[in-house]
Parts: structure tokens; C-alpha cells; sequence
């Protein structure tokens, strides 16, 4: 008897308590924004929770439908996968209720996630930073490379078919030898930094709040954002939005710029004041721009940047790699899952 009552107690402590926890959170609804979030995000939800998706592709992209099936939705869930740039309105969360507690935002930027309303509601949200640098850091470079050779020029006579033929025609801007400066030197910064090395690049140069301890592997030099502005042929733009950096590249941070800068921006359309940046690139006040980030998205194709010879877009494509995507989707789908078991977040912006 003795024997069977020992069995039987270790049989109960050798059951999987993951199970037992799966099926309690079963009962629980997340919501997904987008129909095409990662099958590899959706299968960590799907082992957990009950998963509600929606029909489009982006909040608001559609129309109304689009809008008013979330709208329909939400009720009840206790987590929205937010997989979309557009904006997390207070009418989604008013019919979202109280029930929900995490909003995690498949991005690394969370200007879009209402911080303010989410944080006044008691609701966490998490972001996917560090996952996707190095894919950004490749478009930061790749962006370099385009401004600095003039792809959108050069692009242009192939295209027409009539090719300025000659020793001295649309000639480019070396990274061989230059000055960089990083504004930002958080994780897409510093994959950059490293994408660059290769490059023979002469001087690497950042500012922020406060002096990394990563630079130094990096030979990165700490600066003002004045000295920065001042020596750099190139000026990677590597920051969230934030009160502090909407339009930093501004008429008075260009005008400190020299005459061949180059600015690149793979942080958000909103830091760079888009009239000021025309009015350089026009009058030739600064060289070039190369640009993955714009305000607003996508960018009308009769908007006055295009019509510029000296400016290098991308459609917002930092972390299109099928990779980085899928990685982004398992690590929103992560923070969900600790979330809503009493776990801390994996990158939390609002534990």
C-alpha cells in the first residue's frame, strides 16, 4: 500500500505543469491586428491562448473595415499583438475593456502604442528591439552606399536609356576615409558601427544621453551632437521618436552640418523636420540624404523629396528579412505569453 500511495505521489510531481497551465490560459483571447503576422509568432500564441486575427492587413489601412472588425473583436482579449505602424487609438482600448493587460508592438519603435493612455490604464507593453538590428544596420549601409554614390541619379540614366558617359560624371562621395557620426548608438547603432569597420572608415564618432561602454570595442569616440554635426561626412540617424528627438534635424542642426554630409535616417520619419531637409538637399546646403523612414508613410509619390535628385528612399524596409520578421513575431508572441502567466516581460517598456 505504502508502495502504491509512493507511485501515485510521484506521478502527480512528474506531470508536466506546463500542460496544466496551457490549459488554463486557454480561456484567455489575444488578438492579433494583422493577417500576416508571422505562423511562427502565431504558434507560441497558439499553444497557449485562444488567438483572434484580423481579416487585414494593417488598422486603419483598409478603411473603415479594417477598423471597425478590431473594433468588433477586442472585447474580452487580455493581449493585442499590435503588428502595425498606425496608430493604437483610445476607441480601441475603451472597447478592449479592462480584461487586457499587455499590448505588445511587433516593432522596436513604440511612438504608435499610446504610450501615455496604456500606462495611465495600468496596461504593460513590450516592444521587439535588438532582434532586428542587424537588418537595419544592413539598410543603414546600404542607404549610405546609395546617397553617397547617387543610386537615385544613376538609376534614373538607366532607366532613360541616356548615360552621362564620362572620367568626371555623377561622381560619389567615398566612406573610405570619412568621418561617421551615430546619433544613437544603441543596438541598430552599433551593428552599423561593425557593418562600417570593413569599410576602412576614418573616424567613428556618437552622442546621446550618456557615454556607452560597447564604444570602446568599437574605437566610437563620444561627442556633442554640435561636434558631431560639425565633423561628420555621414550622420546616421539611429533614435526612437520621442518629444526629445520629433525634428532634431532641424534648419539649425543642418545649417551646422558641412557642406558634403550626408544624413541617414532608419529611425523614424518624424526626427528629420521633411521642409528643412528639402530646403538643404535643394540649395545644396548638405550633399544627399538616404532615407528608409518618412512622415508620412508610405510617401505620395508627387511629394516634393522625390522630385530631388539628391535624396535616396526606401519604403520603410530596416527589418523586411524573413528572419527578422519571424524573430520579431516569436519574441511578441514571448512577451504575451509571460505576460498573461505571471511572468516578467522578455523587453518590456511597460513591466
Amino acid at each position: 500500500m505504502f508502495y502504491l500511495l509512493f507511485v501515485l505521489f510521484a506521478i502527480v510531481l512528474s506531470s508536466p505543469s506546463d500542460a496544466l497551465s496551457t490549459k488554463m490560459t486557454k480561456n484567455l483571447k489575444v488578438l492579433v491586428s494583422s493577417n500576416d503576422y508571422p505562423e511562427s509568432g502565431l504558434e507560441v500564441l497558439k499553444e497557449h491562448f485562444t488567438v483572434l486575427q484580423s481579416r487585414y492587413l494593417h488598422f486603419g489601412k483598409e478603411g473603415e473595415d479594417s477598423k471597425e472588425e478590431l473594433l468588433n473583436l477586442i472585447p474580452g482579449c487580455s493581449a493585442l499583438v499590435w503588428s502595425s505602424h498606425y496608430p493604437i487609438s483610445k476607441e480601441l482600448l475603451d472597447k478592449a475593456g479592462p480584461q487586457l493587460k499587455v499590448v505588445a508592438t511587433v516593432s522596436a519603435g513604440y511612438n504608435h502604442a499610446n504610450v501615455p493612455e496604456l500606462k495611465a490604464r495600468g496596461i504593460k507593453l513590450s516592444n521587439t528591439p535588438n532582434v532586428l538590428s542587424s537588418a537595419v544596420a544592413e539598410i543603414a549601409v546600404a542607404l549610405i552606399l546609395g546617397a553617397a554614390r547617387r543610386f537615385t541619379e544613376n538609376l534614373a540614366q538607366v532607366r532613360s536609356g541616356q548615360w552621362e558617359i564620362g572620367f568626371t560624371k555623377t561622381l560619389g562621395q567615398d566612406i573610405r576615409g570619412s568621418t561617421v557620426g551615430i546619433i544613437g548608438l544603441g543596438g541598430i547603432g552599433q551593428a552599423t558601427v561593425k557593418r562600417l569597420s570593413g569599410f576602412e572608415v576614418g573616424k567613428f564618432v556618437y552622442t546621446g544621453h550618456r557615454e556607452k561602454p560597447e564604444a570602446k570595442a568599437l574605437n566610437a569616440e563620444f561627442t556633442s551632437l554640435d561636434n558631431l554635426l560639425a565633423q561628420s561626412d555621414f550622420i546616421v540617424l539611429a533614435v526612437p521618436l520621442t518629444n526629445e528627438t520629433h525634428h532634431m534635424i532641424n534648419a539649425t542642426t543642418l545649417g551646422k552640418m558641412k557642406k558634403n554630409a550626408i544624413v541617414i535616417n532608419v529611425g523614424r520619419g518624424d526626427v528629420v523636420d521633411q521642409d528643412a531637409l528639402y530646403d538643404a538637399l535643394k540649395n545644396n546646403q548638405i550633399y544627399a540624404a538616404g532615407l528608409d523612414v518618412v512622415t508620412p508613410e508610405p510617401l505620395p509619390k508627387d511629394h516634393k523629396l522625390l522630385s530631388l535628385p539628391n535624396v535616396f528612399v526606401l519604403p520603410h524596409i530596416g527589418s523586411a528579412t524573413l528572419r527578422t520578421r519571424s524573430d520579431m513575431a516569436v519574441l511578441a508572441a514571448e512577451n504575451v505569453v509571460n505576460a498573461l502567466t505571471g511572468k516578467p516581460l522578455l523587453t518590456p517598456v511597460l513591466p
